[in-house]
């Protein structure tokens, strides 16, 4: 119990470790988001609709590296911290290395693949003919950064996991300054039109990558050496079983991406809007939606340390209460994100650039439906966190998939042969609540479990 007592996680107040680990994160993961909001925004303003489907249609990639960084980042870090709560520090040092080595060979095959595959790719993605040389400029330049994206943000979570949760904050908040300087210096000063948006984006993931690595030799905790960095299967596994509740979270809202992107062309093509007024309109509101979960995600992965040490140790009073605290100020956030999107869903959209009135008026009505939930939405990726963090990882699989994969897909593709356009709106509600139950049973019954472990091992 020696590691208990000395080791913030196991002592220190909750309420305090929750902050101080998931504020970092939820700046690290605010600003992240900020990376797509920003090109959207500026070009918006100079290429205009088709330059923000365009990145609407880029979009499932950027999902796809963020999927593979948390698969590795976040099935490495809770690995390592269920191996420092059990005081088995030699195989915790494995697998951080496992992780970071994870990282790098995936991003570098993604790139490639990418590269190879780049016009089929957008045109199963949703590219319409006159949105697809911009998608092809723009990803074809970003896909070039894939490697350092993953390594940025899967890295940050290993060094949140190593008690540096403001450092971990740091390294993205450079990148993301950097690209929001060089954004209007390329696309206006220079004339770089979407390529400037792309080169500024890598730019900025290139320099907090570099920041991750200088941060990685240095290790805390545990000394990282060069025979830490290796590829057994034994821990690639482990990471691997971890990380898939954050992986299939992602991967399924790029899934769902990709197949909205496409009934919203046909069903759009067949309504007032035509076919680019919903792909543009529809990317805009995922990534402003993407702002708001930033900070639920953000406050997951900040009780991934606290939760994943404290089990390991057997202190499962400290669990629950870590839980219970991050999921009411999820809440508090939800309700005021909900206000936000049915309030002022024009005022929201606006900021992105002009367009026609049914551009506007398709808009406000995707706002309003499809995010009519959003005051719940916190219940299943912070449930599925919580599960991959104890060690349960198919738990925290299938709830990761409940209201992507599950529901709101199926939903996508039936709900507009009876609908239009319109049931693309409807399917996110229904789904959004169906999950969130799920998700409050499962917390249920596993706070119950605990309860007779304890029972149990006082007798």
């Amino acid at each position: 119990m020696e590691a208990i007592r000395s080791n913030p996680l196991g002592t220190k107040p909750v309420g305090k470790l929750l902050w101080q680990f998931a504020v970092p994160s939820i700046i690290a993961m605010l600003v992240s988001s900020l990376y797509n909001m920003v090109d959207q925004f500026f070009i918006g303003r100079s290429v205009g609709m088709l330059g923000n489907a365009a990145t609407n249609v880029a979009f499932p990639l950027t999902i796809t590296c963020t999927a593979v960084a948390l698969l590795c980042g976040v099935g490495g870090a809770a690995n390592f911290n269920l191996c420092m709560g059990a005081e088995k520090e030699d195989r915790a040092e494995k697998f951080v290395g496992t992780a970071i080595m994870m990282m790098v060979v995936i991003g570098i095959v993604l790139c490639v693949v990418v590269r190879i595959f780049l016009e089929p790719m957008m045109y199963a993605f949703g590219a319409t003919d006159e949105i697809l040389n911009y998608s092809l400029i723009y990803t074809g330049i970003t896909s070039l950064g894939f490697p350092f994206l993953i390594l940025s943000t899967g890295g940050s979570n290993l060094i949140r996991a190593d008690g540096s949760p403001k450092f971990s904050m740091a390294c993205t908040l450079v990148g993301a300054a950097i690209n929001t300087v060089l954004d209007p210096l390329f696309i206006f000063g220079f004339d770089m039109g979407m390529a400037g948006a792309a080169w500024a984006t890598i730019i900025g993931q290139f320099v907090s990558a570099i920041l991750v690595i200088g941060y990685l030799t240095r290790f805390k905790t545990v000394k990282l050496t060069r025979k830490s960095l290796s590829l057994r299967p034994e821990f690639c596994i482990a990471v691997l079983s971890l990380g898939m509740a954050p992986f299939f979270n992602q991967v399924a809202m790029m899934v769902v991406q990709i197949v909205m992107n496409n009934v919203l062309t046909y069903y759009g093509g067949q309504s007032v809007y035509g076919s680019e007024i919903p792909l543009a309109c529809a990317g805009i509101i995922a990534k402003v939606n993407m702002l708001y979960f930033s900070i639920v995600i953000g406050i997951s992965q900040g009780l991934q340390p606290i939760i994943s040490y404290n089990y390991g140790a057997g202190n499962y009073k400290r669990v629950r209460e870590t839980y219970k605290k991050a999921i009411t100020a999820a809440f508090i956030i939800s309700l005021a994100a909900f206000a936000a999107f049915q309030l002022l869903p024009r005022q929201i959209i606006s900021i992105f650039g002009s367009g026609s009135e049914e551009y506007f008026k398709f808009a406000e009505q995707y706002f309003r439906i499809f995010l009519f939930f959003t005051f719940l939405n916190e219940l299943q990726p912070i449930t599925a966190n919580f599960f991959t963090s104890i060690g349960k990882a198919t738990r925290g699989v299938f709830l990761s998939l409940t209201r992507q994969i599950i529901f709101l897909l199926p939903l996508i593709l039936i709900l507009p042969m009876f609908m239009g356009i319109d049931g693309v709106m409807y399917s996110a509600p229904i789904a959004d609540f169906i999950a969130a139950v799920l998700a409050a049973v499962f917390i249920v019954v596993e706070f119950r479990h605990m309860k007779t472990k304890e029972t149990q091992e006082i007798a």
